[in-house]
């Protein structure tokens, strides 16, 4: 195998929601294979320390940034700043996304679609969906202006393929008016993520910019162990991933090695879209 197809020397790539568990590991990711990681979050000080880490370890320019993604005036200055430092941006992860919890046994049950607020739905679609766009519309327009392109990835979500099993978070002794459910939006904001891979694919393709989808499963992460147990038996792997799973194939869509793949939604979830 050649490795050269999986480098991404001197490639600068944005990784929106660079603070979440699966962003950190998008950067480490980036930066293992020789790339400029440039890490974007709400908050300055731990992607400031997350690319400070990177930098020491793996000897790139790793860059943290404080935007807010639904601002489009932020992301037209931070693109700008980007472009003045580094001088290109060669790839883009549209990663970060609210992810609306599901309920405990509290007594609003705002989680089921009965009773989900207006402004939940809205925040949840500007960062999630919303924010995907604009960051197309500035770090894509970018990318497309590269002479040899380069690699957008949306990561969506295996919900994005199917719908979430809403008998997972039963429990017992509630009327089903009351049953905690995984919140719409979720489901709403990965599916239009494919879509907008699809768009994004075809829009640039003459100027070589991919554009493909990430569709993880579940992380472990400290789930309770009854839940984790109920999950893993519709996996056919039998159990979630570790959070370090999804590098190689982030590696893949970002790198050469996928040079002829364009407009693709690609499941990791341990097959269990399959079932």
């Amino acid at each position: 195998m050649n490795d050269a197809l999986f480098s991404l020397k001197s490639q600068v790539v944005v990784i929106t929601g660079a603070a979440g568990l699966l962003g950190r590991q998008h950067a480490e990711a980036v930066a293992r294979a020789g790339g400029t990681p440039v890490l974007l979050d709400l908050h300055a000080q731990p992607v400031a320390q997350m690319a400070a880490d990177l930098a020491a370890q793996y000897g790139v320019p790793a860059s943290g940034w404080a935007v807010d993604i639904t601002q489009e005036a932020e992301i037209e200055a931070n693109c700008a700043a980007i472009l003045a430092r580094h001088g290109r941006i060669d790839g883009l992860v549209n990663n970060a996304a609210n992810n609306p919890k599901v309920e405990g046994d509290g007594s609003k049950k705002f989680s089921r679609l009965e009773n989900f607020p207006l402004e939940v739905w809205q925040a949840d679609v500007a960062v999630g969906l919303t924010g995907a766009f604009l960051c197309a519309k500035h770090y894509g327009t970018a990318i497309s202006r590269n002479p040899q392109g380069g690699s957008i990835v949306n990561i969506s979500s295996d919900l994005g393929l199917i719908a979430p099993d809403q008998r997972l978070y039963r429990k017992t002794g509630l009327p089903d008016d009351q049953q905690p459910v995984k919140p719409v939006t979720y489901s709403v904001v990965k599916t239009g993520l494919i879509g907008l891979t699809r768009y994004l694919a075809t829009y640039w393709a003459d100027r070589s910019v991919r554009c493909n989808a990430l569709c993880p499963g579940g992380v472990e992460n400290n789930q309770n162990p009854a839940f984790l147990q109920e999950v893993s038996s519709r996996i056919p792997m039998g159990r979630l991933a570790r959070p370090d799973e999804y590098q190689g194939t982030l590696l893949f869509l970002l790198s050469a090695a996928s040079s002829y793949v364009n407009g693709a939604v690609l499941a990791a979830d341990g097959g269990r879209s399959a079932w």
